[in-house]
């Protein structure tokens, strides 16, 4: 990048950060909408397929196809932790035998800093979004974050949450 361009991606930065500071940036402002959400009951192998098909890390277990209540997460991370590395035979495991739970939540409203500070505190590369009533709505991950927060935003939630931790998930 020329000295020129650099000056100019800068001078976009700051201006994006005085923005950012100056109004609160909400959770549904961010979040990948409506995410592939699955039943504890659906294979491993279905799972597996749909972080493929739907090119992200994380599928939103729910409770039922219609309330779309979250009751955990199936990250690629979860099946490669808790089933591959463990001689498990994926094939025969459902979402429910290796999702982490409970499912971390923040309601549309929440504020981008207040998500953050949750991915943060349980270090976790994501979480999921609800509605007024409960049901999943979105997904917030640290691709997202890395899009539309401050840069010093940015490096402090990816250190906090990139920690190492005794288990495939802080959450279990």
């Amino acid at each position: 990048m020329d000295k020129n361009a650099r000056k100019a991606s800068q001078k976009a930065d700051r201006a994006m950060q005085e923005r950012s500071e100056s109004t609160i940036v909400r959770v549904r402002d961010v979040m990948t909408a409506r995410p592939a959400s699955a039943l504890a009951s659906t294979s491993l192998p279905d799972i597996a397929k749909m972080l493929i098909e739907h090119d992200c890390g994380a599928i939103p277990i729910v409770a039922d196809a219609k309330g779309r209540k979250p009751i955990g997460v199936v990250t690629d991370r979860d099946i490669a932790c808790r089933a591959v590395a463990e001689g498990e035979n994926s094939s025969r495991l459902t979402a429910g035998d290796c999702m982490s739970s409970p499912c971390l939540t923040a309601e549309e409203e929440t504020s981008l800093e207040d998500c953050c500070r949750l991915m943060e505190v349980n270090r976790v590369r994501r979480i999921v979004v609800v509605d007024g009533s409960g049901g999943c709505t979105g997904i917030v991950s640290q691709a997202d974050v890395a899009r539309r927060a401050p840069e010093a935003k940015i490096a402090e939630v990816v250190r906090k949450v990139s920690q190492p931790t005794a288990s495939a998930s802080a959450v279990s």
